[in-house]
């Protein structure tokens, strides 16, 4: 499905504990491929800087459920300073979509010091965005989300489901490369984030694996868990 020329794709998720991974982990992985991008089982690390503007509304649009919304992020795998990408994932309805554009050192570098007319030279439309959101709504960064995850992928229905753990929220400094750079955990020790994402159907043999992990679906949002997390180390 397309929606304004972009792809669409459903998301589903789940707050679910360590005895139903162990157990969906093992029957998915009879049934589903892992993630060629995966250096192990135990996945690979994700860090993403959000952004919010002067009305906070990325939060509040979550919590209200609004039906048409974006969330622009900085993100980075293993945090490696050579792979930086500037994504900006949308919501409609129930579906979602996500567009990119790779950033240079520099140019990271500009934006977390509040610099970006660099943004406005490019032609990618993710940093077109940005830029003017940056300038009509002083969008600026305003937390990281980091976890590690485990990626499994099917070519039927382009499923990917993944498993997020050790979720954390940035205590201090936004620069994700830096050595003064913290996390604090957001979730239980035993509670991690099931996700699950598919085109146009799941196929049977992977939905019934699913279905018997009897987890309940929720409006599970890390970005919101870690604003929340970051306020409360703030004021304590």
């Amino acid at each position: 499905m397309e929606y304004e020329g972009h792809t669409l794709r459903h998301e589903l998720k789940y707050y679910i504990n360590y005895d139903v991974y162990h157990v969906l982990r093992e029957r998915l992985q009879t049934v589903i491929q892992m993630d060629e991008n995966m250096p192990d089982e135990d996945g690979y690390l994700i860090s993403s800087i959000y952004f919010d503007d002067m009305y906070h509304s990325a939060v509040e649009e979550k919590i209200s459920g609004t039906r048409f919304r974006k969330k622009f992020r900085i993100r980075s795998y293993e945090r490696d300073n050579q792979l930086i990408r500037l994504e900006c994932k949308a919501k409609y309805n129930e579906y979602i979509s996500k567009t990119s554009a790779k950033l240079s050192q520099e140019e990271y570098i500009q934006i977390l010091s509040g610099n970006y007319d660099n943004l406005v030279r490019r032609k990618e439309q993710v940093c077109q965005e940005l830029f003017c959101y940056s300038k009509t709504k002083l969008m600026r960064p305003v937390v990281v989300v980091e976890y590690r995850r485990e990626a499994y992928v099917s070519p039927l229905g382009n499923v990917r489901i993944t498993f997020d753990k050790d979720i954390s929220a940035s205590t201090g400094t936004l620069d994700m490369f830096s050595n003064e750079y913290h996390t604090t955990k957001v979730l239980p020790d035993d509670m991690l984030v099931l996700e699950v994402k598919y085109d146009d159907y799941i196929p049977s043999h992977i939905l019934s694996l699913l279905q018997a992990a009897k987890a309940d679906r929720c409006a599970v949002s890390k970005y919101v868990m870690c604003r929340d997390r970051k306020r409360m180390v703030k004021f304590t």
